[in-house]
């Protein structure tokens, strides 16, 4: 009866989290009733692509999805290379302060990110980065989340490891990216897509760095569809879709690795 309780309960979650996602779906498929109709239509009315194929007349999506690839691959491989980087000595070597930097790195943990918003954007003026796509970047390659995470993937390699590599005159940085990388690679992986996905649909910090719709990424160009569509929610609905679907194939693809990162498996 408990797990029959579970299920029920894990099924409920699960209904909530999908439904958006679906009623969305089911709008941009449809070409006919009512989109705002109670109780909600769960399968489309005379299915069509018609509302995607419209969507790709109306406005730039090619160029907008390069955009957003761009960004999150350069979000993603700046965050790895510097979270990594600030983690391993916190978990791994002894200095003074350590203890009180990584408490502060905690700290920030507590603002939420609209707190940021208006010290980021002086930095990206004062840096001339307005309007560019390091200023979009910039701002977003390091946090303590990522910290926390990693430090924690670099405190469960075994000490012998270390100690054996510092034995046969390995240096500190050989150790780092030749050992301690590669041993925490799940853990790299889950930060990675983690970072992927939160870069791919970042919008409000992107819609105040940029104000050329050319370079807009896919979350921004979204608007601008909004603006081209002001009565048409069935077409801004199949632009929401295209905008989720490549984040959602690269998580089923990459599924097993988060899944092993969160597990904490340093083999």
């Amino acid at each position: 009866m408990k797990t029959i309780a579970h299920y029920l309960l894990l099924c409920a979650i699960a209904l909530v989290c999908v439904f958006p996602f679906w009623w969305t779906l089911v709008t941009a498929l449809s070409t006919e009733g009512n989109i705002f109709a109670f109780p909600p239509t769960f399968w489309p009315k005379a299915p069509s692509l018609d509302n995607f194929i419209e969507v790709f007349r109306a406005i730039p999506m090619w160029s907008f999805f390069r955009n957003s690839v761009f960004i999150a691959a350069c979000t993603v491989f700046w965050k790895l290379l510097l979270c990594s980087a600030a983690a391993y000595p916190l978990a791994r070597m002894q200095f003074k302060g350590r203890k009180l930097i990584f408490g502060l790195i905690l700290a920030t943990l507590v603002l939420p990110s609209e707190v940021n918003f208006l010290v980021n954007f002086i930095t990206v003026t004062k840096l001339s980065l307005v309007d560019t796509y390091a200023g979009v970047i910039l701002p977003n390659v390091v946090n303590a989340v990522s910290i926390l995470l990693l430090k924690q993937a670099f405190e469960e390699v075994p000490q012998d490891l270390i100690d054996a590599a510092r034995v046969d005159g390995a240096s500190e940085w050989i150790i780092f990216s030749k050992i301690m990388l590669p041993l925490i690679a799940p853990w790299l992986a889950t930060v990675g897509i983690l970072t992927a996905v939160e870069a791919w649909n970042e919008y409000i910090w992107p819609s105040i760095v940029m104000s050329k719709p050319d370079e807009f990424p896919l979350s921004v160009g979204v608007l601008y569809l909004r603006g081209t569509f002001g009565s048409s929610t069935r077409v801004i609905a199949a632009g929401t879709v295209l905008t989720i679907l490549p984040t959602l194939a690269a998580f089923l693809f990459t599924q097993r690795f988060f899944m092993r990162g969160m597990d904490g498996a340093v083999k």
